[in-house]
């Protein structure tokens, strides 16, 4: 079989069509994507769509398709997965030295482009679209979620691994009272979210995780241990226990897969988040036996789907003014990230969980929030 004939085969599988009349169907603007994605596989897919070789007016839902319904195995088993495996499997690429790369070269991309599409929280993480289709009211469900799971009151001192742009801490200082220690290793957050929380009982320091002092009563890590990788998840699972009060509440939010094989997607870790993996759920378990009581595991990663069209939605938008700092080719790059990210999660090839520890275990048991 030629590599065009392999490529439709699987695509067949998915009912969607090359150069097809659907929005979910694929335009072919290179004959030689097809060789290349069967040497280069999500990569190759990847960088060619920003090289422009290839069109698709619903790319999520193209995405949706194929994660969901097709053969796609062949797609995968080509050298570029299989060295990323390796280099995740044998090295610890999360050091202190290697966590500054997604901070540098995600993160620190330009506050302008991030606030063009996020909320007025500036939330980078999943939304609640629990009863609303608004970004905004999502989000601010969201981060109200979580200090409802947290307990949360105005005699608390909470940490915030991971701190963002500073948007929960503002959030719970206001609606809760308590006090926030945000701590982030990204200079354009940090000088971003000492100036979102000016006034308020709340402290952002650039900080490695590795570094913490001081005992905190509540703990909550939003979208970051993504960036640890599953050889440090013990370490920080570890350094959390060491930082809490013995009737403290961690609530952990992270985006999760569905199997334990250490691998992430060579595109995404390429483009998007360097030295990243997600966790499975056997990671998590391991890294926190023997530490923390596993009190709730809420999955709300249906919710991801809608958030990352929202952002996309934004972004577009915005790229009027945003073009004058981005290249026509990020601007595509971005548009893949987004829009396949949302088909992964509307495939459920991938999940959001929010799971909430106690140390010792509550006595009379611990209530869900939903």
């Amino acid at each position: 079989m030629t590599s065009k004939e392999i490529i439709e085969k699987i695509l067949k599988s998915a009912d969607v069509k090359i150069n097809g009349g659907r929005p979910f169907d694929i335009e072919v603007r290179n004959e030689k994507l097809y060789d290349r994605v069967l040497k280069e596989g999500t990569i190759g897919l990847g960088e060619a769509y920003m090289d422009g070789w290839w069109e698709c007016e619903k790319l999520d839902e193209m995405m949706h398709r194929i994660l969901r319904f097709s053969d796609k195995e062949v797609i995968y088993k080509n050298l570029s997965n299989i060295l990323l495996f390796l280099k995740v499997k044998m090295f610890n690429v999360q050091t202190k030295d290697g966590s500054k790369k997604v901070a540098k070269e995600h993160y620190d991309l330009g506050n302008d482009m991030y606030m063009a599409f996020l909320d007025p929280y500036n939330q980078y993480t999943c939304g609640y679209f629990k009863e609303t289709e608004d970004l905004n009211i999502a989000q601010e469900q969201k981060l109200d979620l979580i200090c409802k799971k947290l307990q949360l009151k105005p005699t608390d001192r909470v940490l915030d691994i991971g701190c963002g742009w500073g948007g929960f801490a503002k959030y719970a200082a206001e609606h809760y009272g308590c006090h926030v220690t945000g701590i982030s290793i990204s200079e354009e957050q940090i000088n971003y979210a000492k100036r979102f929380t000016a006034g308020l009982p709340v402290d952002i320091l650039k900080m490695d995780y590795r570094d913490l002092t001081g005992t905190f009563d509540k703990v909550l890590i939003c979208g970051m241990i993504e960036h640890v990788g599953w050889k440090n998840y013990k370490k920080i699972i570890k350094i959390v226990k060491e930082h809490i009060s013995p009737n403290g509440l961690f609530l952990l939010h992270t985006i999760g897969k569905n199997d334990s094989i250490s691998s992430v997607d060579p595109w995404i870790e390429k483009y998007i988040f360097p030295n990243s993996i997600l966790p499975s759920i056997k990671h998590l378990v391991m890294a926190s036996e023997k530490m923390f009581v596993m009190e709730d595991w809420h999955n709300f990663g249906q919710y991801y789907d809608l958030t990352l069209l929202a952002w996309w939605k934004n972004f577009d938008k915005s790229w009027g003014h945003l073009k004058q700092n981005y290249s026509e080719r990020f601007y595509r790059m971005f548009r893949y990230y987004l829009l396949s990210c949302a088909g992964a999660f509307r495939a459920r090839d991938i999940q959001l969980w929010q799971v909430v520890f106690s140390p010792k275990g509550i006595l009379k048991g611990y209530k869900p929030v939903r």
